[in-house]
């Protein structure tokens, strides 16, 4: 497994949050490229159609490789269906990635947090050379924190994350094992928003958009420098 950032520096929470953005946008969308390629993050999560697709995408794949050459993680999204995909398939995603980008790294959505799903997990990570996150969208059993670089705790709007409750077993990992990804965070938000993620999290992704697709374009004030609140 390898460090959760592209720096090397294990996050804490006396430093800002290494910064993650999910890019489930195709390369038509050749605006928030610019901006990405631009401003590249720590970590970039590429999601071409609901995974790798059916094939390569031409217009998508230089897109990529101009990310690779930028010092960001690049990780290629997996749906894994909280376990119940099958394993056939989950591995042949991890090959189109690889083969057709040449992504070494996975972001596993939508995974299981149980502990009986453990063992299946295994399977899925085994192999896989590049950095490794799980996203069970909470904590999971503790068994997941050694099967990744970095498990996302929490998914979603601004407005149910003040129920996020970290477990004891938690406390004991460095936070950069850990990754919050918040939706539907108005500007004004957005700084005091990082500084409490860093308390749980060395990675944060935020956004202004809401919705089913928030991740479908990057946040209005991605590129925009951050106002202390």
């Amino acid at each position: 497994m390898t460090t959760p950032t592209a720096s090397g520096v294990e996050p804490d929470q006396e430093r800002a949050p290494a910064t993650l953005v999910l890019a489930y946008f195709r390369a038509e969308n050749s605006y928030a490229w610019r901006r990405l390629l631009k401003a590249p993050p720590d970590v970039v999560v590429v999601d071409v159609e609901e995974g790798p697709g059916e094939e390569r995408d031409p217009a998508l794949a230089p897109l990529v490789s101009a990310l690779l050459a930028t010092d960001a993680v690049v990780l290629g999204r997996v749906d894994t269906g909280f376990g119940k995909r099958p394993l056939e398939d989950v591995r042949a995603d991890l090959r189109a990635y690889r083969s057709w980008y040449g992504l070494r790294g996975v972001y596993l959505d939508r995974a299981a947090a149980g502990e009986d799903l453990l063992d299946h997990y295994r399977e899925i990570v085994d192999g896989v050379r590049g950095m490794i996150a799980l996203n069970p969208a909470a904590y999971p059993d503790p068994g997941y924190a050694q099967l990744a670089d970095m498990v996302v705790t929490f998914d979603g709007p601004l407005s149910a994350y003040g129920a996020t409750r970290e477990p004891a077993w938690a406390r004991d990992q460095p936070r950069g094992r850990f990754c919050q990804v918040i939706q539907d965070v108005p500007e004004y938000a957005r700084a005091a928003t990082l500084r409490g993620a860093a308390r749980l999290a060395g990675t944060v992704a935020v956004t202004d958009r809401a919705g089913s697709a928030p991740w479908s374009d990057l946040p209005a004030y991605y590129d925009t420098p951050i106002v202390a609140g």
